[in-house]
């Protein structure tokens, strides 16, 4: 069951959580796979409730993402999630099936293909509007060397850091999903 909400009346606490992590979730054909995302925006664009995401270009999520441009953001109401964030973003879904590993439940969506996460029942479906990946010359240095290290020799400048793609993704239904 759901009880669908007002996205706004829970921008407190969606914020709160994202700074101990939320989960981004995906869906490519039947393979679901979900990570832990601490950065993000929650607002109105283009008239339109939107959660905008980032994530890194070496992400198994972003290849995901990429091809359908739907996802769910999964947010926790209690502290007993420590352990799935952990998980969730210390694995990759190249290699572990995220959800048998942690023995979570998949709730059907509402308007998108992705799933929400019982476990973390307050439920953003979203639908990307527009994407754009970063550009390491428009940040400031101090930025770019604290989140984006060089990581391969040999490369151009923006290729030898694991930028993150931009998401601004339009909130297609916001609800708590209820035992």
């Amino acid at each position: 069951m759901k009880k669908q909400i007002d996205v706004f009346d829970y921008a407190g606490q969606i914020c709160k959580a994202m700074k101990k992590g939320i989960l981004l979730t995906t869906k490519k054909g039947e393979r679901v796979n979900t990570m832990t995302i601490g950065w993000g925006t929650l607002g109105v664009e283009w008239r339109k409730p939107v959660f905008t995401a980032f994530v890194r270009e070496s992400r198994f999520t972003k290849e995901l993402l990429d091809d359908t441009r739907e996802f769910t953001v999964n947010i926790p109401m209690d502290e007993e999630a420590g352990p799935i964030l952990s998980l969730c973003g210390t694995k990759s879904g190249r290699d572990v099936d995220k959800f048998q590993a942690l023995g979570l439940h998949q709730e059907a969506p509402e308007v998108i293909s992705v799933p929400g996460i019982k476990e973390l029942p307050l439920t953003l479906e979203c639908r990307v509007l527009y994407r754009q990946k970063q550009e390491a010359a428009a940040m400031p240095q101090e930025v770019v060397d604290r989140y984006y290290p060089q990581c391969e020799e040999g490369t151009p400048e923006d290729d030898m850091r694991d930028l993150h793609t931009l998401y601004i993704a339009e909130i297609v239904s916001a609800y708590i999903i209820e035992e």
